[in-house]
């Protein structure tokens, strides 16, 4: 049955079962699947506006509180969320970056045009060594993105080298020099950012020649061992996969995928806090869409390696918006309100799925620009607030390295209009994407509890929810909940925790039985024991 909801651009079908009855729940403990790698919780930072100077950076001379130049809020921020992976210094700004610019005295240091992000001066104070020593301070791997598309094969070599080479060789004795005597770890190494676009407009064909060439020198230093990461697909992209399986192939490790929940390219992009019920349903269908996108490229991988060697890297994944008046241009800072939060929870909840193949993900950007973490005061006086979207990422982080467990859900969903925006996405996306009303996941942890996360995006309707676990006795649950009155509502300097998590207390337990009250426009984590 399906009628319409709002206007002609969303209608709703009803599965399963009536309204007036509970929803049903199965979690299959007895059924485990694949590790859910922490690596999904990944965060990129890029040299976009204050994403780094003010966000991450303030250096060893600001009045604002800091740890060797790192700003002190933000750091125990991110210390606290768990963070696995940081991806550095791209975007497309990576194919601009020189490396050796950014090592050495601060004072000598070169700057340069920031060309891709509002021609922004770029003075090269935050390099590799402040990169790499942040990563050891969150006790997160680093993951490079170096430069192919106005880089040499030279320049790259001696980067890996320089990071990575405990010897006696040149660049380890430069790397010295500039006061760092011991290498560091470094895993993940993406060879090229967005080849097709910024990175070089280059076809899948050109893209894995210069792949194969630029890899070739990528040395092994010592026992650091480079997780090679090819630069993938945009999107529906397909054909781009599937040339680079074909003529690249187990060379690399990893090959990325860049996803974004925007109307377009062109023109506006709507706001991050006001919008209207059709676009907030909107939103959410096309970032659920990511499965499908998922599966697709998944499935070209399965064909090409069916032993699963080669993983998909979603390194660029979030919510894009206009940026927020009277910022700057080209710096992409957004606000961030529980409809972000819940974009977040639904794509963790796709990727938990598919963990077989994505190993790891990596959300645009972690501070200060698009959907974001962390907001830094722009005006300089210190203030710092966490988002809606990093207390998904907080409340998540039990799922990191746990078992995916299957469940079956009964839902509504919503049927979204694909041509809502048709003047922005192209004609490809006629007819319509559904969006289920209750979205969840579970896992098995190392302590062998289950956590359990369940979203209702629904505006206006609260549900109850039964839950049986095959193969697991619950004993006691707890949990907690984010919520708030409205979806466009967000945290600022002035009311930082609009938006915050509280105690759950609405989970009964009753002969194996969990009940749980899903208020509207709500996420709720629980731990089961």
């Amino acid at each position: 049955m399906k009628k319409l909801l709002f206007s002609a651009c969303v209608a709703v079908a009803v599965t399963g079962v009536a309204s007036a009855q509970n929803t049903q729940v199965t979690i299959h403990a007895d059924k485990a699947g694949a590790k859910i790698n922490k690596e999904i919780y990944g965060q990129f930072s890029e040299h976009l506006g204050s994403c780094i100077y003010g966000g991450l950076w303030v250096g060893e001379d600001s009045q604002i509180p800091n740890i060797n130049g790192y700003r002190k809020d933000v750091f125990e921020a991110l210390k606290a969320l768990k963070i696995p992976v940081l991806r550095w210094p791209g975007g497309c700004f990576a194919d601009d970056y020189h490396w050796m610019d950014g090592i050495g005295p601060k004072e000598q240091r070169p700057s340069l045009r920031n060309n891709n992000w509002g021609g922004t001066i770029e003075d090269n104070s935050f390099g590799t060594h402040e990169f790499l020593n942040l990563c050891e301070m969150l006790g997160c791997e680093p993951y490079i993105s170096g430069n192919v598309g106005s880089g040499t094969v030279k320049e790259m070599a001696q980067w890996v080298e320089y990071m990575t080479s405990d010897g006696d060789t040149p660049m380890a004795r430069l790397r010295r020099q500039n006061g760092r005597d011991k290498a560091w770890h470094v895993k993940y190494f993406g060879i090229g950012n967005e080849a097709w676009g910024c990175g070089g407009n280059m076809s899948p064909e050109y893209y894995s020649d210069e792949f194969r060439k630029f890899n070739t020198y990528l040395r092994d230093q010592g026992d650091n061992h480079l997780y090679r990461i090819a630069s993938g697909a945009s999107d529906y992209d397909y054909d781009w996969t599937k040339v680079l399986m074909d003529k690249i192939g187990p060379r690399m490790q990893g090959i990325s995928l860049h996803y974004y929940t925007c109307t377009g390219w062109n023109g506006p992009k709507g706001s991050a806090i006001n919008f209207d019920n059709d676009q907030y349903y909107w939103a959410l269908g096309k970032c659920l869409e990511i499965e499908e996108v998922i599966k697709k490229h998944k499935a070209i991988m399965d064909e090409k390696d069916p032993k699963g060697r080669v993983g998909l890297l979603v390194d660029e994944w979030g919510t894009w918006w206009d940026e927020e008046p009277g910022t700057i241009p080209g710096h992409l800072y957004q606000q961030n309100a529980l409809r972000d939060a819940f974009v977040a929870a639904l794509s963790l909840n796709v990727f938990h799925k598919y963990t077989d193949r994505v190993k790891m993900t990596n959300i645009a950007q972690v501070v200060n620009v698009l959907q974001s973490m962390i907001l830094t005061d722009q005006e300089g006086t210190g203030h710092m607030v966490l988002t809606p979207t990093y207390h998904v990422f907080e409340m998540y982080t039990p799922f990191q390295e746990a078992t995916y467990l299957p469940i079956d859900l009964e839902t509504e969903t919503i049927a979204v209009s694909k041509a809502y925006f048709k003047e922005k996405e192209g004609a490809r996306d006629a007819g319509y994407r559904p969006c289920p009303l209750l979205s969840a996941s579970a896992a098995k942890t190392q302590d062998g509890s289950i956590v359990f996360a369940v979203t209702n995006v629904s505006l206006d309707k609260d549900k109850t929810i039964d839950i049986n676990i095959e193969g697991f006795k619950a004993k006691s649950v707890s949990g907690r909940i984010l919520t708030s009155k409205k979806a466009d509502d967000f945290n600022d300097f002035q009311h930082p925790v609009v938006v915050t998590p509280k105690d759950y207390k609405d989970a009964k337990l009753n002969k194996g039985v969990l009940t749980l009250k899903v208020p509207a426009k709500s996420i709720i984590v629980l731990n089961i024991k």
